[in-house]
This record gives C-alpha cells, sequence and structure tokens, in this order.
C-alpha cells in the first residue's frame, strides 16, 4: 500500500487533455504522486500534436497510450480529474471530483493546443498545491 497521492485523469478519448495533464502531473511532482490517465472512448493512439505541444515543455510522453476508463482505476485514485466526458466517468463516494472544462485539442494545430497545455500546466501546479506536494522545479 502506498501513501502517496493518487490522481486520474479521464477524457473521451484519453489522447489529449487528459494524456497532457498525466505528463505535467508525473514530470512535476517528481513521482511524489501516483498518475493514471483513461477514457471512455480510448483513441488509437495519442494526438500527435499533444505529444508535439508536451515535447516543447521536455515532457515526453509518446511512450503512452490511450487506456479505457475502468472502475477499478476510479476506485484507485484519490483525485478524479474529468476533462470533458461529462456523465460517463463512474462516480465513487467518498472520492474527490474535478471537472476541468478545457478545449479539445483534436484536429487542432500546435498554435491552438499550446494554450490548451499552458491551461493544463496551470491547473497541475494547482492541484499540487491541494495536494501538499511541492513542484518539481
Amino acid at each position: 500500500m502506498t501513501d502517496k497521492p493518487s490522481a486520474l485523469f479521464v477524457c473521451i478519448h484519453n489522447a489529449g487533455r487528459s494524456q497532457m495533464a498525466a505528463g505535467y502531473l508525473r514530470h512535476l511532482s517528481g513521482g511524489a504522486v501516483e498518475v493514471r490517465s483513461a477514457g471512455s472512448m480510448p483513441a488509437d493512439q495519442i494526438n500527435p500534436v499533444a505529444v508535439e505541444a508536451m515535447l516543447e515543455e521536455g515532457i515526453d510522453i509518446r511512450q503512452e497510450s490511450p487506456k479505457v476508463l475502468t472502475d477499478e482505476a476510479v476506485e484507485a485514485s484519490d483525485v478524479v480529474i474529468t476533462m470533458g466526458c461529462g456523465d460517463v466517468c463512474p462516480f465513487y463516494p467518498g472520492k474527490r471530483y474535478e471537472d476541468w472544462k478545457l478545449d479539445d485539442p483534436a484536429g487542432q494545430g500546435i498554435e491552438s493546443v499550446r494554450p490548451i497545455r499552458d491551461e493544463i500546466k496551470g491547473r497541475i501546479l494547482g492541484l499540487l498545491e491541494s495536494l501538499g506536494v511541492p513542484a518539481v522545479a
């Protein structure tokens, strides 16, 4: 059993927003937070523009792949952050839920994805603060 806080990022395709958020949390927590991401209808691959945007930040998410959302992933997480999956996400009493309203990067160019990425980074820094985990420079 781990004392690490854990977070699950959920979006429909688990190809853009949730993967960028997971990448940031892994990177900025320095491994102090257990990170999961999943989608209600996972895509075949991660959005290449999301990968490019994260590489600009020095974070490589190329090895990640979209995963299907499971009840087990929700149960195992302290914080569940949804990004547009709405009612598809299972709800468990006692879990902390946040819904981050973020534009979907699907089909967007890098100029449109950068502001989404930057907003995600800001929210991740706030999440770390709320979990009592210092951000790694």
